[in-house]
């Protein structure tokens, strides 16, 4: 109390109290991860009503991986890429990441080939699929698993 008989609003009273009131849990951040309902509702939004067929796409990322800080993936879709037969995109889906669509790549005929390499964030162990857009309007798929011993993504709700 100061001298006109009120109290006086200090750091340590402020935290003192959010402690005692249990909110200073909210003060630490949540991890969110997706769980693969979450990977195949964002699959469905891809393709809709359409079936996806296994084949055409080849997906290459590492089975074990020491950190999910930077995965090498390397992905290729067989396909002539001439005017009226080429990849119209490929989509990465990664099933334990906060967010499962990772990336999409956007390709023409005038692409040459259907062929991505890049690095990617992945926040734990998990199934990666590889989800190719065909000009005709058919869906090609595949996917790995590696192994993550270092989880990278984290995202704060």
């Amino acid at each position: 109390m100061n001298q006109c008989g009120s109290v006086s609003l200090t750091r340590r009273w402020y935290l003192s109290t959010l402690g005692i009131l249990g909110l200073a849990s909210w003060l630490t951040p949540f991890v969110a991860n997706a769980k693969k309902a979450d990977a195949m509702e964002a699959i469905s939004k891809i393709v809709g009503s359409n079936t996806i067929q296994d084949g055409k796409v080849k997906l290459v990322i590492p089975p074990l991986v020491e950190s999910g800080n930077l995965v090498v993936l390397k992905v290729s879709i067989d396909s002539p890429m001439t005017a009226s037969d080429y990849v119209k995109a490929v989509h990465i889906i990664a099933e334990a990441n906060p967010l499962p669509n990772i990336f999409t790549a956007y390709f023409t005929p005038r692409s040459g080939r259907a062929d991505v390499t890049t690095r990617v964030r992945l926040a734990d162990s998990q199934r990666v699929w590889a989800i190719a857009q065909m000009s005709d309007g058919s869906y090609w798929q595949t996917y790995a698993d590696t192994l993550v011993t270092l989880s990278a993504c984290t995202e704060m709700i």
